[in-house]
């Protein structure tokens, strides 16, 4: 993390579990991390673990088990219903399938307004105002005006995605967190939106969580990023830091699995085996275990946390420091 800047968000122990027939499911297990005001967060790993969950933990769209929030230094699990909404101001989310994120009885200009009706930073009698607001977040995004008395149905993915992103600016925000806002979108869609909010970050100061499964998408987007499994962090390093050492065997092997547009390019890719631990009443100590080829008995450790091994990169690993993980050929 850049020391320079200011802090906006900090998590401590934050955890999520739910209720489950079998038992005690650990959606997010004691998570750590921080972010600065400008900067991008992106969160990386596999579908069900953990990182949407993550993120609407923060928000608390999913009220938190156990952990702390702290955003501009305020614990915010501490507030209370009526400050929780002077908050949402503050702190926004766009969302992964943007047709089902939309109210489809409203219209463009509608779907925009509504946060603003609701904060009444504007009332009804202002609508004038409150529409030449609409005009100016949907020339922010790119969006058409002739689309102001459009319904979600009569638009494609990226101007749906458009509407979301532009429902989330209209409170000015400071913190937005991206649950894998262009997954659901063609390729060539996908650039446009990401270009776009790159634009609005650098424009508006924003700071993001970016939510994806995409390794290429966070390695451009990203200042930082967290590796996630099974509701818990692995690993976290700055960008470049990751993609150039990974430590973690799990980090390994996602970083293997990227694509590379060259045939004759050796690819080294690292096959996982064995079986994926159950999150409800997972045992004790590193959730890689069963699949991790380089597992012991240390491995079973219930106290495993992350480990700084270098300036700014933790890794959660009971064997770090050993010959046998350099034998990685991606590592």
């Amino acid at each position: 993390m850049n020391e320079n800047k200011k802090e906006l968000l900090r998590v401590e122990g934050l955890k999520k579990y739910f209720n489950t027939p079998g038992g005690l499911l650990h959606a997010v297990d004691n998570v750590n991390f921080s972010i600065n005001e400008g900067e991008t967060l992106g969160v990386v790993g596999e579908s069900g673990c953990g990182k949407s969950t993550m993120g609407r933990a923060i928000l608390r769209l999913h009220e938190p088990t156990e952990g702390k929030v702290f955003f501009e230094g305020h614990n915010i699990l501490e507030y209370d219903k009526s400050k929780m909404k002077q908050l949402r101001r503050d702190m926004q989310i766009v969302f992964q399938d943007p047709f089902a994120s939309l109210n489809p009885r409203l219209t463009v200009s509608e779907a925009i307004a509504a946060p603003m009706l609701i904060q009444k930073m504007y009332t009804k009698k202002d609508r004038v105002e409150l529409q030449k607001q609409v005009s100016r977040l949907m020339e922010m995004v790119g969006l058409a005006d002739r689309l102001k008395n459009s319904y979600p149905h009569e638009l494609d993915g990226g101007r749906r995605q458009r509407i979301g992103i532009a429902r989330a600016l209209s409170l000015k925000p400071k913190f937005i967190v991206c649950d894998e806002p262009v997954s659901a979108l063609d390729v060539s869609i996908q650039a446009q939106i990401l270009n776009l909010m790159q634009d609005l970050q650098d424009e508006l100061g924003l700071t993001y969580m970016f939510i994806t499964h995409n390794l290429s998408v966070v390695k451009h987007f990203s200042d930082n990023i967290v590796v996630m499994y099974l509701g818990q962090m692995v690993e976290m390093a700055p960008t470049e830091l990751l993609f150039k050492n990974p430590v973690h065997p799990y980090t390994q092997a996602l970083l293997s699995a990227i694509p590379i547009p060259d045939p004759d390019y050796p690819m080294n890719r690292i096959l996982m085996k064995g079986e994926i631990t159950s999150p409800i009443n997972p045992e004790p100590g590193c959730r890689f275990y069963k699949r991790c080829p380089y597992a012991k008995d240390c491995c079973k450790n219930p106290n495993i946390g992350l480990k700084e091994v270098e300036p700014g990169h933790f890794v959660s690993c009971e064997r770090i420091g050993d010959p046998e993980l350099k034998e990685n050929p991606n590592a």
